[in-house]
């Protein structure tokens, strides 16, 4: 579907705002761009995070700049809509990148981007991310110990963790223990939800996932799959959160997506007041 189409469908959900991922838009000229404006505040929808996927972990140093020019520009399109959060990544885990050298890679990157995010008034958020759709292999830091390291190097209020406990899942690792991990940095949520379409969690672990998701999780309605929210927002109470949370949902449709949003609708109701 069109943007606009997306814009018509949403406007019927009890959401506040449409989270845009880059691809989204099909033009970046400023005539086009008006377009897509207009039409989120004919129906009162805010654009409060774009989801960008830069990859800054390719050996090249004239790539890495030009992957640093193209996050930039995100920034730039996501203030023109009038959002305040940008979202960053590592970049692909290729076998020949070591941990160490990958880490300061993207601390390098990041870094550089900051300044850049400041003069816009744009908060580059860092997801515990799985894979992009167009890469061939999964996040550099996709696993906790990696994420950490990086996120641990960086310290600017320009900066800060967009959390997805389904991405933890899919790591095959806890995501309340990520958490409580990065409670205090996180700024914005992706609120998702996973159920095992046969076998178990320990199956994930075997999987390399070079190829794409596990094939045995599959996305459903938030609140009936495996994550815990009532811990998830209990503590992200306590660390004092008060962000968007963006809705992961609609893959089958959109009354589950109406559930989702009714279920989180609750949720922050219960935990925010």
């Amino acid at each position: 579907m069109t943007i606009f189409e997306w814009i018509e469908m949403a406007s019927t959900l009890d959401v506040d705002g449409l989270e845009f991922y880059s691809g989204f838009v099909d033009s970046l000229e400023a005539p086009a761009l008006e377009r897509v404006k207009q039409a989120l505040q004919a129906k009162k929808l805010e654009m409060p995070m774009l989801c960008y996927s830069p990859n800054f972990t390719i050996a090249d140093p004239a790539q890495r700049r030009e992957e640093i020019v193209k996050q930039n520009a995100m920034i730039d399109l996501t203030a023109r809509f009038g959002g305040r959060f940008c979202r960053v990544l590592s970049g692909q885990a290729y076998p020949e990148v070591s941990r160490q050298q990958g880490v300061a890679w993207v601390v390098d990157c990041i870094r550089t981007c900051l300044d850049h995010a400041a003069k816009r008034g744009v908060v580059l958020i860092m997801e515990n991310h799985y894979k992009d759709n167009y890469w061939r292999y999964p996040e550099f830091a996709q696993k906790r110990e990696v994420f950490l390291e990086i996120v641990g190097q960086i310290d600017s209020p320009w900066f800060g963790v967009n959390f997805d406990p389904s991405n933890a899942i899919v790591a095959g690792e806890d995501p309340l223990v990520l958490l409580e991990a990065v409670k205090h940095r996180v700024v914005t949520m992706h609120a998702s939800d996973r159920y095992l379409e046969s076998g178990t969690l320990e199956d994930l672990k075997t999987q390399d996932g070079s190829l794409g998701y596990a094939k045995n999780l599959k996305h459903g309605v938030i609140g009936k799959g495996l994550n815990d929210y009532n811990q998830i927002f209990s503590i992200l109470k306590a660390a004092g959160f008060d962000g968007w949370v963006s809705i992961e949902d609609g893959v089958n449709g959109m009354a589950e997506l109406q559930e989702s949003v009714t279920f989180l609708r609750g949720k922050i109701q219960e935990y925010f007041g």
